[in-house]
């Protein structure tokens, strides 16, 4: 394992024993009684069964996209707080195509909303982009704006076009424009009892390697990282830094994009909600690429560790916890992962100092 690599890994598990700790804190001081049995159950209930497992499976892909989606840009220079808007564009799009578009056959209807999601995400991701490459528009702001006006127009296009006045919500997917499972259902089930999960951890799987593929072995990914680095040592170079700001922001909010057709294309069809709030996958990507150092590789298994904990944690409130508690351990336990880039810089730091005390020794 290389240094750097070794320090990555290190500091991923500092912060996720670091968050659990935490999260069992909460859960003692709230109910000593039966914080073992909580701490316990969200360690062990995703696992506890081949049907679990495929259910957590399901619920990492748009998880792990997010995250790929934010490390991505980060591994690029950039910082993409605008996952949540583009995932929700990129949901509102599947959904539309999938009601409205009827008389495409399911399987080209599928494609279409799959495709047409991800291209949402990447215009989304583009205006920051924009912004930023031609008039120096910090991406973290412009990608903020365009979260909220997002999430409005959404809310505004659901109203008046695809609304369900019956269930408050966007018309639900029928069952033909759902993602298949291609049998993956029947692997990870309990007898007849299948699970939920679909091609979407695959699509997810391939989207990661494709990206770590882009990034590290071809001259286009070296540009967009050169970039990062140093903006003027790259145009000194001869590299179009401001195209390579658009399409590392574009990439990034069409995998955000995928992560919301992905999400709303579940098994059963799920449907879109009108509320003035954001979509939490794209936050919590953030945490996702941060614990996994913006690594690509290791945003699956980040994505899944996050999805896994989440799925544990839903399953407390039977032991006497209350809804609010169970998401308040879950964002602690999530929200610490983003401390691994301040844990890696401290064990270097530890490190080096340990080493000049060594050799002076």
């Amino acid at each position: 394992m290389k240094k750097e690599s070794f320090y990555d890994f290190l500091s991923s598990l500092v912060v996720i024993v670091i968050g659990l700790l935490f999260g069992f804190l909460i859960l003692l001081v709230s109910n000593a009684a039966q914080a073992l049995p909580a701490f316990t159950t969200i360690l062990t209930a995703g696992f506890s069964s081949m049907r679990s497992i495929g259910d957590v499976l399901q619920l990492s892909a748009p998880i792990i996209l997010t995250g790929l989606s934010v490390a991505f840009a980060f591994k690029t220079g950039l910082f993409n707080i605008g996952a949540s808007g583009q995932f929700t564009m990129g949901g509102f799009v599947a959904i539309y195509i999938s009601v409205v578009f009827v008389d495409i056959p399911p399987a080209l209807r599928i494609i279409l909303a799959v495709v047409a999601a991800t291209f949402m995400g990447a215009i989304w991701g583009a205006i920051p982009g924009i912004l930023k490459a031609y008039r120096n528009v910090h991406e973290v702001i412009g990608s903020i704006m365009t979260n909220y006006i997002g999430m409005l127009i959404v809310n505004h296009l659901i109203l008046n076009h695809i609304f369900d006045s019956n269930r408050g919500t966007s018309v639900r997917l029928p069952d033909e424009a759902t993602l298949p499972s291609l049998g993956l259902n029947r692997i990870f089930a309990d007898g007849s009892r299948a699970s939920g999960i679909n091609i979407g951890i695959i699509l997810a799987i391939i989207a990661a390697i494709l990206a770590y593929i882009v990034l590290e072995k071809t001259t286009f990914g070296y540009e967009l990282k050169a970039c990062g680095l140093n903006k003027d040592a790259a145009k000194y170079a001869g590299i179009n830094a401001k195209r390579n700001i658009v399409f590392s922001m574009m990439i990034s909010g069409g995998l955000a994009g995928l992560a919301g057709a992905i999400n709303f294309m579940g098994v059963g069809g799920l449907s879109m909600s009108i509320v003035d709030v954001l979509a939490p996958e794209g936050f919590t990507g953030i945490s996702v690429a941060f614990l996994a150092m913006s690594n690509p590789i290791a945003a699956i298994f980040s994505g899944t560790l996050i999805s896994y904990l989440t799925f544990g944690g839903a399953r407390i409130q039977a032991l006497g916890f209350s809804i609010e508690l169970v998401q308040m351990v879950i964002a602690i336990i999530i929200y610490f992962c983003a401390f691994g880039f301040l844990v890696k810089s401290f064990l270097k730091k530890r490190t080096k100092r340990l080493l000049k005390l060594e050799g002076e020794v």
